[in-house]
């Protein structure tokens, strides 16, 4: 935890809920963000709807191929409409709906011919309109014709109300709304609750659909049984379902209509509404106290929880809690019918954790730049750096790890050091061009370079972070630095320089203790132990070898085949009573390599001829060796130098192959 994250107790936290709940509660009272809300009312309510076990109504739709084979315009004829009403009753609808205000007479004949066939299953559209005044507002209802309610039919209001951005949402709040008509003849006498939303099931033309013309001959033009014990709800409905900018006649805008960018019929909008009804499957809002009460217990939370977190892991809470807000509002309005928006909670949540962590964020800045400045004169850039992020690593000593330490020296510096003595510009220069790559390798392998020695360079892997294949990034950098060596060694051919420049590396894994190591006053994230006193021994083997690479048994251990490595010899060193074999790295090499197959047979019989004695089979054992691996040479000169030396001065008894190592 940063320093100073806990300053003030609960006493911040709880002035920036107050706060934080006195600035939003006006705001989502406001009707502009209202328009949020029933956005994400929209969203929520379409995604994965519950959907009625079977529609409760049939579309009767007044569409253009009726209006083709009809041929007549509208408005039809009555009698038209006194034929239909027959047809679906004789097709087995009830109730039977017309979403279509008949409030003027037209011919009497026609008249009387609709009147005769009403009857006591048949809703009428009557409508409610309001005349605003800045005085009152008026509401005036216009009713169908009286005869034709004389046979029994009944009049609905099929007027909606629609929310102040044009979508119609809500189920209708009248008297005797027209979808409630039809449910109480169909034996639905359901009592939502004021300013219940209305559940759509689906885009526009989601509702069963037949064309007003078809429903005139439903024994020959309709599947047999679609519409017995179904209501038929008669309206303007366009196979082209119109969209927002063209708009359309009785027809609205809905929460699928954000997603489809098309109105919903109404005799559609009546046929949902009518099964919300029959099957309770409207939405409640929730009660006018529950927002703010779970606004509140949101803020708290929110801010209580994540106040000793740091930037990172209250983000990763920021988000788990809005995932948890919108989950939660989506549950209980899919199961549990009831509309709790999720949008100020999710916002007061984000608002309070950004404000609570960009305080704290300030804080420690403030907090980082004292310890710079108080420390800046008296330990390593680096080492300020990391006291800034944590003070509480100001301490010496450290922790036991297992590294793989790699050390890197030029070869022949020295000299050439002394031949450019006279030009000191010149000598840094080059030495620079050196040790860039070789450090931009340690880097690349998310290696760290412990110091730079003259003209070597120490790094280590596995620490300060994990690091699980060590090894093989060391490896990997080794490889890279004898690439790199290769090509500035070309481009100081090519620029007449001295050269070449040739490296040895030593690469060992093991224990090691790695911290902050050094004096009271000063001191650097270093490494110490046998492991790296070894590594170093190795580098210095480079040269009798003849090769660019000592590789440590461990670290072949660690490998486990992964790199082309090939024995060197049996070493005996410092700390260990037997003697371990060494390897280089034949960097330009693929395990898969036929050649490196080849050499690994051969080599490995020619090493168990020499340590078993056999001089004369080790030497001509060798010889293959030279010629399929060029680039070891020099290894396979020095063991035809030992094999006669063995030939003159016979090694000692219990000599097994191995050679001391020596000291660098």
């Amino acid at each position: 935890m940063a320093p100073g994250r806990e300053h003030g107790g609960l006493w911040l936290p709880l002035l920036l809920a107050a706060l934080l709940f006195a600035a939003l509660l006006p705001l989502g009272a406001s009707k502009d963000w209202q328009v949020v809300e029933n956005r994400a009312f929209d969203l929520f309510s379409t995604y994965d709807p519950p959907l009625p076990a079977t529609h409760g109504a049939v579309i009767v739709a007044i569409d253009e191929p009726s209006f083709a084979e009809i041929g007549r315009q509208w408005p039809w004829p009555r009698g038209v409409h006194a034929r239909l009403a027959e047809a679906l009753r004789q097709a087995g609808a009830r109730p039977i709906g017309f979403d279509i205000v008949f409030a003027e007479p037209s011919q009497p004949a026609e008249d009387a011919a609709l009147a005769a066939a009403l009857a006591d299953d048949t809703v009428l559209a009557a409508d409610i309109t309001a005349i605003a005044d800045p005085r009152f507002e008026q509401r005036i209802r216009t009713e169908p014709m009286a005869p034709l309610l004389a046979g029994g039919a009944r009049s609905g209001v099929a007027s909606v109300d629609l929310d102040p951005d044009g979508v119609l949402r809500r189920l209708p709040n009248v008297p005797d709304p027209f979808a409630g008509v039809l449910a109480r003849l169909a034996g639905h006498d359901a009592a939502p609750p004021p300013g219940a939303l209305l559940q759509y099931f689906g885009p526009p033309r989601s509702y069963p659909t037949v064309s007003y013309y078809q429903a005139l001959q439903p024994a020959t033009m309709l599947p047999p049984g679609l519409l017995a014990g179904k209501a038929a709800i008669v309206g303007f409905s366009l196979q082209a379902a119109p969209t927002v900018t063209s708009g359309g006649a009785d027809a609205f805008a809905t929460p699928y209509t954000v997603k489809t960018g098309r109105l919903t019929a109404g005799a559609e909008v009546q046929a949902t509404i009518l099964d919300n009804l029959a099957q309770g499957l409207w939405i409640t809002p929730a009660p006018p106290w529950l927002p703010p009460t779970v606004l509140a217990v949101l803020l708290l939370a929110a801010l209580a929880g994540t106040r000793r977190l740091g930037p990172v892991p209250a983000l990763a809470a920021l988000a788990l809690l809005a995932i948890a807000i919108a989950a939660s509002s989506y549950a209980l309005l899919r199961f549990g019918r009831v509309w709790l928006p999720p949008v100020l909670p999710a916002l007061g949540t984000t608002a309070a954790i950004v404000i609570q962590g960009s305080y704290g964020f300030a804080r420690e800045q403030a907090q980082r730049r004292r310890v710079t400045r108080a420390f800046e004169h008296y330990l390593a850039p680096s080492m300020v750096s990391r006291l800034a992020q944590d003070p509480g690593q100001l301490q010496l000593g450290g922790e036991t790890r297992v590294l793989t330490v790699l050390f890197c020296d030029v070869r022949g510096f020295t000299t050439l050091s002394e031949r450019m003595q006279q030009d000191p510009q010149g000598l840094t220069r080059l030495l620079n061009r050196i040790l860039t790559p070789l450090s931009e390798a340690v880097l690349a392998t998310g290696g760290t370079i412990d110091k730079f020695i003259g003209d070597c360079v120490m790094a280590f892997w596995n620490a300060p972070l994990d690091d699980p294949d060590h090894a093989a990034h060391a490896i990997e950098a080794a490889r890279r630095m004898l690439t790199e060596m290769a090509a500035l060694n070309q481009a100081l051919r090519q620029e007449g320089m001295a050269g070449p420049i040739a490296v040895g590396i030593g690469i060992n894994t093991g224990t090691c203790v790695v911290g902050n190591m050094g004096s009271a006053q000063r001191f650097d994230y270093s490494a110490l132990g046998d492991s790296v006193n070894l590594a170093s021994r190795l580098e210095g083997a480079c040269k009798r070898y003849g090769v660019g690479t000592v590789i440590g048994p461990d670290t072949a251990r660690e490998l486990d085949g992964r790199a082309a490595l090939v024995e060197l010899d049996r070493l005996v060193v410092k700390g260990r009573r037997e003697p371990v074999a060494v390897f280089t790295l034949l960097a330009h090499r693929g395990v898969e390599d036929s050649a490196y197959r080849a050499l690994t047979g051969q080599h490995a019989a020619a090493l168990a001829a020499y340590r078993a004695r056999r001089w004369a089979e080790a030497r001509a054992a060798f010889l293959p060796c030279r010629e399929i691996e060029p680039s070891l040479s020099a290894l396979y000169d020095l063991y035809a130098r030992r094999i006669a030396e063995h030939e003159r001065d016979p090694p000692p008894e219990g000599w097994a192959g191995e050679t001391i190592a020596a000291e660098k």
